[in-house]
């Protein structure tokens, strides 16, 4: 017979489980051999109970990876089968309907057993470097072009890998060596969440997880819907329109606020585009849930019972619901922009809450070098696929700056130099923040980044670019101004697409400029010594200080003395 416990002591597992969840992350992030793991935590992992319900998320890893992974474990017990699971079992999948989103995403899930008792599950996913196809970008038309496509099936069965798998995934990507490491990080990373499991099952004489799953999803509901009870009942639209690939495209959402839930009604969104950048309603869903969570009840737990009550809807195949084969490769670039979207909406009902637009999607690009062709190629020239994660800036909040350079809504961190160096042949000439390109207002938009690209002696590469706010920079709220939008160049002045697979020459290098946050307020409301801060450390520079901000000439002058004599004090 189950040993009955206190709330008090229910509160202590329910923080124990969110410990080993994130060890359990902490795990993948030592052990993967992707640079977008280890050095950009683009991961998530999580536990499970016996009905697929997630119990609790690591905090290391992405909402777009963990909101959508909490729909993803039902959809394994379904495929699998409950008579066919078994102790020592492992499953995989990338279906990106039934996982994360894309096909670059391989989600693992595992079974947890207990004393010969099937418990719950333990799931993670990772962004792997490759999946074969086309490569990571936008220019497949559809999700067959996009890379191998791996089933939710076993991965290992009673604790026996399936080699005949494992072969075929080395036969159809460019980095199998990386890949099927990462795939064992993951079966790693759900065992080390297992062991601590089990630990803390033996510590607080658990036969189960029935009570404290039903303790943290109880009352992780309960406080969800009384933090939607209090809310005013209104409805409210929200739009905006970005760059999409070779057309705008726009996102329309109304917001509705009940009693007991919030529905987010995409129609009127555009619809499926040609090219990969169309998302699956599980990424789509994942991040207005985070939208809703981060203004509405953000301390609340992530799990099961705390998204319920955020309802999302959308047209089939609409861009926010795009359905099998659609290309989705680039997914995270409609994603992104789902929380601003959302932000337009609920800044309506609830003033004084939500940011300003930021950089939205990530700023990200791939590198396939190979030995030059236009001439003879060194012999230790080489062939290698290096991605790297950037980020353009936050928009500003009601009350703070945006942050520099920092990713919203994903969270992933930006990849060090010295990392996306070391991944193969490529050089990083530039990275620094970029002047100006946070909105001015009241509270600033954080500020973009300069990047310049290249490849070794002897390469050349193909550059897939994966951007946008080219021609739709990010809107200020309330007064604030836009921020900076995104530029991208050869280092000879020859312009290149913001999306797509493009061609640079043996020598050459990109030049890259990544957006700001918008600003928050009316500029002539910022604080002089904020104003004189921002120029002190080269943030802004005189130009938008006194056109935008109304600093006086003589107090300009009076700053840049300051500099001159060492004597500035930010």
């Amino acid at each position: 017979m189950a040993k009955a416990h206190s709330n008090v002591a229910y509160q202590v597992m329910w923080n124990r489980l969110i410990s080993v969840v994130e060890e359990q992350a902490q795990a993948l992030v030592r052990t993967a051999f992707s640079t977008s793991v280890r050095e950009a935590g683009d991961l998530s992992a999580g536990v499970y109970d016996l009905a697929g319900q997630m119990l609790a998320q690591a905090v290391t890893g992405t909402p777009g990876h963990v909101n959508a992974m909490a729909d993803a474990v039902a959809h394994f017990i379904r495929r699998i089968g409950r008579e066919n699971i078994f102790e020592g079992d492992v499953y995989i999948t990338n279906d990106p309907w039934e996982g994360t989103g894309h096909l670059h995403d391989i989600t693992m899930v595992t079974p947890s057993f207990h004393k010969g008792k099937h418990v719950g599950f333990f799931a993670c996913t990772a962004h792997i470097v490759d999946i074969g196809g086309r490569g990571f970008g936008a220019d497949a038309a559809s999700v067959y072009e996009e890379g191998l496509y791996i089933p939710i099936m076993k991965f290992a069965d009673r604790g026996r890998v399936d080699e005949t798998l494992v072969r075929i995934v080395r036969g159809n990507v460019r980095e199998p060596d990386q890949l099927i490491g990462d795939m064992y990080a993951l079966a790693t990373c759900n065992e080390i969440g297992h062991r601590r499991l089990i630990d803390m099952m033996a510590e607080f004489a658990l036969e189960d997880l029935d009570g404290i799953g039903g303790f943290i999803l109880e009352n992780s509901r309960r406080a969800t819907l009384e933090r939607i009870a209090a809310l005013p009942r209104e409805t409210a639209t929200g739009e905006m329109t970005v760059d999409g690939f070779s057309k705008p495209i726009t996102l329309k959402v109304k917001l509705t606020i009940e009693e007991d839930r919030i529905i987010s009604d995409f129609e009127g969104t555009s619809g499926l585009d040609k090219k990969g950048i169309n998302c699956p309603l599980v990424y789509a869903k994942a991040y207005a849930c985070y939208a809703l969570k981060c203004a509405i009840a953000p301390e609340i737990p992530n799990n099961a019972a705390s998204l319920a009550p955020f309802e999302i809807e959308a047209p089939v195949n609409s861009i926010v619901n795009a359905v099998h084969p659609a290309p989705v490769a680039l997914r995270h670039i409609v994603g992104h922009f789902v929380p601003d979207t959302v932000y337009d909406a609920l800044d309506k009902i609830l003033p004084g809450v939500v940011p300003a637009e930021g950089a939205g999607c990530l700023c990200n690009f791939q590198v396939s070098l190979r030995p030059r062709t236009d001439a003879k190629a060194p012999a230790d020239a080489v062939r290698s696929e290096v991605l790297t994660f950037n980020s353009g800036g936050a928009g500003a909040r009601p009350q703070h700056d945006g942050l520099n350079a920092t990713a919203f809504p994903s969270g992933v961190m930006t990849m060090p130099v010295e990392a996306t160096e070391h991944a193969g042949p490529v050089i990083i000439w530039r990275k620094e923040l970029r002047p100006d390109s946070g909105g001015a207002g009241k509270q600033r938009g954080g500020l973009g980044q300069y990047m310049e690209v290249g490849a070794r002696e002897g390469h050349e590469f193909d550059i897939q670019a994966m951007f946008d706010r080219v021609d739709h920079p990010a809107r200020g709220r309330r007064g604030g101004l836009p921020g900076g939008q995104t530029t991208i160049a050869q280092d000879d002045g020859t312009q290149m697409n913001g999306k797509g697979k493009q061609f640079v020459a043996h020598g050459r290098k990109v030049v890259m400029a990544f957006p700001g946050g918008a600003g928050y307020g009316d500029p002539r409301e910022r604080s002089k010594q904020a104003i004189k801060s921002d120029l002190m450390r080269g943030y802004i520079s005189a130009e938008t200080a006194a056109r935008d901000y109304g600093l006086s000439a003589q107090e300009i002058a009076e700053v840049e003395a300051a500099i001159r004599n060492g004597e500035a004090q930010v």
